[in-house]
């Protein structure tokens, strides 16, 4: 894992490929990151929960949800936004960069009370208030499952790794991003 820290100077669309995954913490700011990385890049989006969720709170099977994963993952191009654990090796196998958050617990606490009663184009429902069971996983993220995932990133040096310490870090870097060539 690089653990490099982007420049906001450059154009980064060739350093970073074009099947991404935005990783970290609930709360973090993936979906937010990804939105802006999309725009300027123009790479097809995919939002997990989306695949996973449905608009009724229900989900749909894990081999259905694994299925679908496969079909985007067997395509060219594309951002995966969302952290499902259960999945990592598969997504960090197919990809060519991962961007990681990696936020204090607080700033990601703040992350998941402050999204509450607003609509988003990432989760199928609007939440009106915050999970316990996403705040438990929030505060327990740094100490689980980061470390897991960090030696998954080192297992995989095909991969680029580019993490963020800060929201600010993220947005300078999305801002930087050029369109890419898409393919058919």
């Amino acid at each position: 894992m690089t653990g490099s820290k982007p420049e906001a100077s450059a154009s980064h669309t060739a350093e970073i490929g074009t099947r991404i995954l935005v990783l970290g913490c609930p709360g973090s700011g993936k979906s937010t990151f990804a939105r802006a990385l999309h725009r300027k890049t123009g790479l097809p989006l995919f939002h997990l929960d989306n695949l996973w969720w449905k608009a009724d709170r229900t989900h749909i099977s894990r081999e259905e949800f694994d299925l679908r994963l496969r079909e985007i993952l067997a395509e060219r191009q594309w951002i995966l936004d969302g952290d499902y654990s259960r999945t990592w090796e598969v997504r960090i196998s197919a990809c060519d960069t991962a961007f990681l958050f990696d936020l204090p617990e607080e700033e990601c606490v703040e992350g998941v009370t402050g999204r509450t009663g607003c609509a988003r184009p990432d989760l199928p429902w609007i939440e009106t208030e915050a999970d316990p069971q996403l705040l438990a996983l929030v505060r327990s993220y740094r100490t689980e499952k980061l470390p897991q995932l960090q030696d998954l990133l080192r297992r995989h040096p095909h991969v680029r790794v580019i993490c963020f310490d800060s929201r600010r870090e993220a947005d300078r870097f999305a801002d930087s991003a050029a369109p890419v060539q898409l393919s058919e």
